[in-house]
């Protein structure tokens, strides 16, 4: 029998782990791979919904753990935990010896792991580069992720292009979609009573999924524009609007600079609207979908909007300017963080849901066979961490 390819795959949150979660499925079933799955950032919060449960719930191995100090919400805390997960996956990639090393998006934890092994000259293998999210840090991530990578497979041709202005060979750039549709394809909701159950709470009339991730290139880290939002969705859906029937589901925030003051905000509100608002840590990715799949819109500025509600002829009402850039399709309703453009949306929501043509940009749910394909078919460790800077013609 041939040696396994052995694989790191790296996950810091919530939200990319369930971009992750078939593509660990799919290469934990392949033969020919031995996975290592390795766990840091918020995963191993409690102030953040400590995930890494979800995780061992599922039945996942985790190979190893990087625990950061998170609990500081400022922006020199967030550079002293990103040097803690390159000192903390150094220590772990060092140990594992992996021959490729996967990572998705723009986090800054990630940004650790891609230092790490770069350094201890270990391919990387970049899901979801060439992205652009203009209002957050996370867009310069991003793109160092992608210099610090061997091996780029991106959600679409718009990405691709971007990879390749950024000097990147490529033949070695593959388009796979974005792997979050996967859950979408592959996964079964759950039922409406189930859901309710683990909601705590029946749907209502009309039902709204909201996420707000701080906003890490404004001033005040995003929390204007959430004020702005929370108290236009309370005139426009509360019990005294004449949208009867509302309820508003929120989830928690993720671990960027500013989480504090806007996780407070969101709790508070949700405190004080509790008729018809219930805030949540982390749904996880089984009640998220199941939830997505039945209301009428998903608001705030979640890239999960943009990627997978489109899958679900959902409405995504995107405030700000979080993820100015970033490929939209047309059941997303872009909007000005003031009164006037939140309300504007919410009436092209009400009217009724988006056209049966409506599309889905970031691919047709089957990226992660692609992305097996593409793991398994890769060069050799000593040729991949060979890069040129490819010059565009």
């Amino acid at each position: 029998m041939s040696r396994q390819q052995h694989v790191a795959v790296v996950t810091g949150g919530r939200a990319e782990y369930g971009l992750l979660y078939w593509p660990i499925r799919d290469m934990l079933a392949a033969e020919d791979l031995r996975v290592s799955l390795v766990v840091t950032g918020s995963h191993l919060s409690t102030r953040h919904g400590h995930t890494v449960d979800a995780i061992r719930a599922d039945g996942i191995p985790i190979a190893a753990e990087v625990p950061l100090d998170l609990d500081g919400d400022r922006r020199q805390d967030t550079a002293r935990a990103l040097a803690q997960a390159t000192e903390g996956c150094a220590a772990v990639f060092e140990r594992l010896a992996p021959d490729l090393v996967v990572v998705l998006g723009d986090r800054f934890e990630i940004l650790g792991a891609a230092q790490a092994a770069a350094i201890l000259h270990i391919p990387v293998a970049h899901l979801c580069g060439g992205d652009v999210t203009e209002g957050a840090f996370d867009d310069s991530i991003r793109h160092a992720i992608t210099k610090l990578s061997h091996l780029h497979l991106v959600t679409s041709d718009e990405s691709a292009a971007r990879v390749r202005q950024l000097g990147e060979d490529p033949s070695r750039i593959h388009v796979v979609g974005n792997p979050g549709l996967d859950h979408i394809t592959r996964g079964e909701r759950m039922s409406l009573p189930d859901l309710e159950a683990g909601l705590g709470v029946p749907l209502g009339h009309r039902n709204f999924l909201f996420t707000f991730h701080p906003v890490t290139m404004e001033p005040d880290l995003g929390l204007g524009q959430l004020e702005v939002l929370l108290r236009t969705l309370a005139s426009e859906l509360g019990p005294d609007s004449g949208t009867p029937g509302a309820r508003l589901f929120l989830t928690g925030t993720n671990a960027d600079p500013g989480f504090a003051q806007i996780s407070a905000a969101i709790l508070e509100f949700a405190e004080a609207n509790a008729s018809w608002a219930a805030a949540y840590p982390s749904l996880g990715q089984a009640r998220y979908l199941s939830l997505m799949d039945r209301v009428d819109a998903v608001i705030g500025n979640s890239s999960s909007g943009l990627a997978e509600a489109p899958s679900f002829r959902v409405w995504t009402i995107n405030v700000g300017n979080r993820q100015a850039g970033r490929l939209a399709g047309e059941t997303v309703l872009h909007c000005e963080a003031n009164a006037s453009a939140i309300r504007s949306a919410l009436a092209v929501v009400l009217e009724g849901p988006p056209p049966p043509g409506a599309s889905n940009p970031y691919g047709d749910g089957h990226s992660s066979p692609r992305i097996l394909e593409h793991v398994r078919s890769a060069a050799s460790q000593a040729d991949l961490v060979r890069k040129r800077f490819h010059d565009l013609k």
